[in-house]
This record gives C-alpha cells, structure tokens and sequence, in this order.
C-alpha cells in the first residue's frame, strides 16, 4: 500500500499543477483589474441600480424618500408638455448634429489620406478640437464667437452682409450649438482615417483601367468598404449627441424660449433646480431605453447596408 501511494501521489500533483496555476493567473489577474472592477461597482453600477430605484419615488435630496410606484412616468407622458419638447428639440438635434459631424469627419479623413511631407502635423492639428472638445472653456469661447458683437458678425460685416442673432433667435440657436459637436469631429476622422488606410489598393487600379471616375470610386469602392465604421461611429456619436449637456447648458441655457432646451438640460434643472431627484431619475431611464431603441435599430438595419470583408452581416 506505502508503494501504491507513492507512484499515484506524483501524478495526482501533476495532473493539478495546470488547475493550480490557472487559479493563480486567475487570483492575479483579478488583483490588476480590481482598480477597475472596484470603480465600476462604485461609480457605475451602483447609481445605475440606485436611480431605477429612485425613480419609483419623491425624492427631493431634503426629505426622506416616499414610494409612488408609477406616478413619476405617469406625470412625465401626461402632465408634462416640457417633456415633449425637450425631447423633439434632442432629436432634431441628434438629426442634425450626427450626420453632419460624420460628413465633416470622413471628409477631412480623406484629405488626410494622402502621403505628403508634414501629413503627421495636419492630422494632429485636425484632432486637437476632439481633446478639447466638451469642455466648459470651448463652450463659452462658442458663446463669445456667435454672440451679438462676437468674431462671427464681425466676418459677416467685413463681407457686407447683416449680422445675425445666432443665440437669440430660436430659429437659430440649435444650429448654432449644432456646429460645436460637428468642429469636434477628430475621433471620428481617425476611424476614418484607419478604414481609408485598410482599403486594398488594387481595387483603386482595377477601377483606374475600368475607367471609372473619382465619385464613382467613392461610391462603388471607398464607402461600402467603410461601412463597418460607419456604423461604429453612427452608434458612438447618436449615443453621445442624446447626453449633450455642456453646450445647451453653457452657451444658451436652454433658451431662447426653450428652443434649445436639450434633454440633458432638462434632467439638470429637475435634478439640482427642482430637487426633483426621482422624476430625474425617472427621466434618466426613459433616455435611457430610447438610446437603447435606437442603438437597437441601427444594429437591426446594419445587415442592409453595412458590408463586411468575411460577407457575415455584422451580427
């Protein structure tokens, strides 16, 4: 029996050596994201869960919180009208502000893709607006250029042409806060910027000897090949456009007469405001699902119009 043992005794450590060195990689890999997996619990899940929770009560930050079931959705789609034009006011704005800051991006990409002496120096310049971009300082430097007396007006003078109320005419404050979040395009142009770089040259000379065009090549070759990034940047950029807070919040405050009252605003005063924190919430969870619809819709269509090198769908 003592011999038994001691020939089955090695193999048994050998056989979960490999299972004790998986648990050990596993021990220490956990350790290095724990930094991570600790800030997510506390400054992600936690209010995500914690928000669900206020929205189902009158929560003000100054009382104890009282449960109301429903009646915070309720009010939202039946008493309250500035819901609804918040909301048609950020769709208008998403429609407006995603598509163009997609043009914008692939457009500066492809004068980018080009081999040149000083390339690397242009691309950085054309990405700086990006590393600046949302913060509170672009956003009052936006407010000086389109103001009454600001550089914009001061242009159109020196071209002979009246000056316009960019921030407090309601038909043209949204557009004006429009084309902040399209002059940040840098992110966008360098996914742009490294699909161009992936096309297959001998699809450009095949297309050359075939006699086709430039606008021809664009639309037969470059953009279908671009397809994947630009649903990529479709998702990031409508999911980013819903949230816009700084600009509205910053450069008109919502005005004038609310025609740019985005739906960040609105969650603003209602929170901090109002003190409003569970219809707040509640807000925050109807934003919430409508990204999620619409995030569902652009995956759902992709297989239309979104082309992979494998032929697969994208799913």
């Amino acid at each position: 029996m003592q011999t038994q043992s001691a020939v089955v005794a090695p193999e048994d450590t050998l056989r979960n050596a490999p299972r004790k060195r998986r648990a050990k990689g596993q021990r220490i890999g956990l350790l290095y994201i724990s930094p991570w997996l600790i800030g997510f619990v506390v400054l992600t899940l936690v209010p995500f869960v914690a928000s669900l929770v206020y929205s189902f009560t009158d929560y003000s930050m100054v009382r104890e919180q009282r449960f109301i079931g429903w009646a915070n959705y309720i009010e939202m789609f039946t008493k309250d009208p500035v819901f609804y034009q918040s909301l048609r006011v950020t769709l208008l704005y998403v429609v407006m502000a995603v598509p163009a800051k997609l043009i914008v991006a692939l457009l500066v990409a492809m004068l980018l893709n080009r081999q040149m002496r000083g390339m690397g120096i242009y691309r950085t310049i054309y990405y700086l607006p990006s590393i600046l971009g949302g913060s509170v300082a672009v956003s009052v430097l936006w407010r000086f250029l389109f103001m009454r007396e600001g550089l914009v007006n001061e242009f159109l003078a020196k071209l002979s042409l009246p000056p316009l109320n960019w921030l407090g005419d309601p038909d043209l404050a949204l557009f004006t806060i429009t084309l902040l979040p399209v002059w940040e395009f840098g992110s966008s142009m360098v996914l742009f910027l490294a699909g161009l770089k992936q096309v297959p040259r001998e699809l450009y000379e095949a297309s050359t000897v075939d006699g086709a065009g430039k606008v021809r090549t664009f639309f037969s070759i470059t953009l279908p090949l671009l397809t994947p990034i630009i649903l990529f940047n479709l998702i990031m950029q409508t999911i980013n456009a819903f949230q816009q807070f700084t600009a509205a919040f910053v450069i008109t405050n919502g005005g004038p007469m609310k025609a740019t009252y985005l739906y960040g605003v609105m969650l603003y005063d209602n929170a901090f405001q109002f003190f409003r924190m569970g219809y707040a919430s509640a807000q925050s969870w109807v934003l919430f699902l409508i990204i999620l619809a619409f995030t569902f819709v652009l995956f759902k269509t992709s297989n239309r119009w979104a082309h992979y090198e494998d032929g697969g769908d994208g799913r």
